[in-house]
């Protein structure tokens, strides 16, 4: 099973990753040059202490996890935009928390990146799950900064808090890069433009990395609980 439509911001830069599978006909199209950001459905998170904001050149683009002092989780087509740096902690976009940038990233073959931060950031670091972690059928939570609704140039649609919705696993699938992924349908909301590399969660650990989605009944996710090993070889946990 393969998911049709990468969910980032950066259109310009993807160009090549979007070459590798045909854009969904009933899907909105992406901002031209700039960030299509929150899911569409859905409601506001309440406690997500561990959520990080990504900007490229001070735009805001996708989403992200902190789960070590210095190092964020995301997917790898977010991060090849220009200069990184990251709201880490607060549900508002623009303000809280704390702001820290991306000195050096590390991309695996799959849609995730690791992003070693500038200074070390004192947080509620997001756990992530071991194989087992998730299974079809299961509810689980996806969290992102994404398009709100399929509202054309979805820059327009974003807001400035983090957003929340249930899905349900529907079993095995691959990424944007051809990577192992969760995939789920939508429940009360789905992921779109923006929610990329934002985390989904299950009994409270991260499972999965926001990945592609068709913005209106599937969404897959990169399977963090495949690739822990190589995590841990680069952040340590």
């Amino acid at each position: 099973m393969r998911i049709t439509r990468l969910i980032p911001a950066l259109a310009a830069a993807l160009f090549t990753v979007l070459a590798m599978a045909p854009t969904a006909s009933a899907a909105a199209p992406e901002a031209e040059g700039g960030a299509t950001p929150f899911i569409i459905g859905g409601g506001q998170a309440s406690n997500a202490p561990w959520a990080a904001r990504l900007f490229s050149n001070g735009r805001q683009t996708c989403t992200a996890t902190i789960i070590a002092p210095t190092w964020i989780l995301t997917a790898k087509h977010c991060v090849s935009g220009g200069n990184l740096s990251f709201r880490i902690g607060s549900l508002d976009q623009t303000s809280g928390g704390t702001v820290a940038n991306g000195v050096q990233v590390h991309n695996h073959s799959s849609d995730l990146s690791l992003v070693r931060l500038d200074r070390s950031v004192s947080a509620t670091y997001a756990r992530l799950g071991s194989p087992g972690s998730v299974s079809a059928g299961q509810s689980v939570q996806v969290y992102g900064w994404g398009a709100t609704s399929q509202c054309g140039s979805e820059i327009n649609c974003q807001s400035r808090y983090l957003k929340v919705a249930n899905v349900t696993v529907t079993g095995g699938c691959t990424d944007a890069y051809g990577g192992s992924a969760i995939c789920a349908r939508r429940g009360n909301g789905i992921t779109a433009g923006g929610d990329s590399g934002g985390p989904m969660m299950a009994n409270g650990v991260q499972v999965g990395v926001a990945s592609t989605s068709d913005r209106q009944t599937t969404t897959a996710y990169t399977n963090v609980t495949q690739y822990r090993s190589w995590i841990q070889s680069i952040a340590g946990v």
